[in-house]
């Protein structure tokens, strides 16, 4: 059992910052991928980025790359997504997963999810 908990939500103005948190407790922590997702409001959960177990390996939805970075810390046992030049649009809760193979479409655990909020 892996529980997920997000952190570093907020309001940001339009071209700011943000780094988002997912502290991780349970079995195995390290050997799972990492993902991060969001939902705005009356819309589809979106993919934004996921980490291999080692962190060699990362991925990124359309709407991230360029802009944001996903990280990990295997001995904090906390995975980030460094989010800059933010938008209106990406606004939303964002929840961080945990995968046990990564790059599979399925994700085994989630966390309750951290609220951002970008105005213009």
């Amino acid at each position: 059992q892996v529980q997920l908990v997000e952190s570093g939500g907020g309001l940001v103005q339009a071209g700011g910052s943000l780094r988002l948190s997912c502290a991780a407790s349970g079995h195995a922590f390290s050997s799972y991928a990492m993902g991060w997702f969001r939902q705005a409001s009356g819309k589809e959960r979106e993919f934004v980025a996921a980490i291999s177990w080692s962190g060699y390996s990362t991925s990124y939805g359309n709407s991230a790359k360029g802009r944001f970075a996903i990280s990990r810390d295997r001995a904090k046992n906390t995975v980030y997504l460094q989010m800059n030049s933010l938008k209106p649009e990406d606004t939303g809760v964002y929840y961080c997963a945990a995968q046990k193979s990564y790059g599979g479409s399925d994700y085994d655990y989630w966390g309750q999810g951290t609220q951002v909020t970008v105005s213009s």
